[in-house]
């Protein structure tokens, strides 16, 4: 059989990762669907803090299954500290996850709601040594996940990201992505619910302390049909739109999630 390259359809999608990355079957995995019932107020989790360099934005690229954002993360630049958190943790990149249609797209699902897209962005804690040694640890990766509802008014937040895809409109392509100061992105409430779980991608290492933001940041509906111009083929190829890049929710296993928020 030929070197199976995971992806979103049916014959490589999340359903079939386990076959190739057992991982995706373990018991921390995400996204998860999140029930405000079963959530638990933490009274002692702290405000998180990103301090973020514009400088350390460095480029912007389309790999087929994502538009990612990749940062400078050779020192301390730009990091997130507090929440859940013990110590500094170092941005890396920051990818969406959207849908074909502004109803759904998101990876987590709040008490059965769906967004048009989800923003991940992905840090890791340095004194694991390198991002190939944080992935190995419980504690190696935060990532602050950012949900994206479609509105009347289109956000600018976004606007600097979406402007660059006609440039990255097939897979393999990369442009440069330089002065961005991520923290633009965050919405106005710092309320989160966190909990333990994986990458949403394969190999779904069970690394991540999740950081998810309950206030959405509003797009327009034609900025999210900018992201779906994006195609997952290369250029000399037929367009094959980029779209339903997300994983569905996994079970929860007994994890309990938390909330700095009553």
């Amino acid at each position: 059989m030929a070197q199976f390259v995971w992806g979103y359809d049916s014959e490589n999608g999340p359903e079939r990762w386990h076959e190739n990355y057992p991982m995706a079957k373990g018991d921390k995995q995400s996204p998860i669907e999140i029930n405000s019932k079963d959530v638990r107020h933490d009274a002692s989790l702290a405000t998180w803090h990103a301090s973020y360099d514009p400088g350390a934005a460095k480029t912007i690229l389309n790999n087929g299954r994502t538009c990612r954002v990749v940062f400078d993360d050779t020192f301390d630049r730009s990091v997130l500290r507090g929440g859940p958190l013990t110590g500094a943790y170092r941005l890396r990149q920051l990818h969406l996850h959207w849908g074909s249609a502004d109803d759904h797209g998101s990876e987590h699902v709040i008490d059965g709601v769906k967004y048009a897209a989800e923003l991940h962005m992905v840090h890791w804690n340095p004194k694991h040594g390198n991002f190939a040694g944080a992935l190995k640890q419980p504690d190696g990766v935060a990532v602050v996940g950012i949900f994206l509802k479609v509105g009347k008014t289109p956000k600018p937040e976004m606007k600097r990201i979406l402007e660059e895809i006609d440039n990255i409109k097939t897979k393999g392509k990369e442009a440069p992505f330089q002065h961005f100061d991520p923290s633009i992105l965050f919405p106005k409430s710092r309320d989160y619910w966190t909990y333990h779980g994986s990458f949403t991608t394969p190999p779904c290492e069970e690394c991540i302390t999740w950081i998810l933001l309950r206030e959405p940041i509003e797009v327009s509906s034609d900025q999210m049909a900018k992201l779906r111009s994006l195609s997952k083929n290369g250029e000399n190829e037929p367009m094959n739109p980029l779209v339903d890049n997300w994983r569905p929710p996994q079970p929860v296993k007994g994890r309990v999630v938390r909330a700095s928020f009553k």
